[in-house]
């Protein structure tokens, strides 16, 4: 599916439920890298069997993960399932 064919194209807005805006994706996308980034370092920590950096590395990706979740929750996302565990 092209972005051409689900109607998003450059350089015009979308608006998403009325509170997404350029500015809050650019900021969930610097999160969901943060994630990204976090998560290849815990892989790699794994991968070499690395127990002190898994751990440093575990503790940072619950920090960026944490991070993503507040900033969905202050948007307004409600998230029932995080509530029942």
């Amino acid at each position: 599916m092209s972005a051409s064919s689900t109607g998003l194209r450059r350089g015009n807005p979308v608006a998403l439920s009325g509170f997404m805006d350029d500015q809050v994706l650019q900021h969930y996308r610097a999160l969901l890298d943060a994630e990204d980034g976090a998560f290849d370092a815990l892989e790699h920590a794994c991968e070499d069997g690395d127990r002190g950096h898994w751990e440093a590395d575990v503790a940072a990706w619950q920090k960026a993960l944490n991070k993503k979740i507040v900033f969905l929750q202050r948007l307004g996302v409600e998230m029932p399932e995080l509530a029942s565990t």
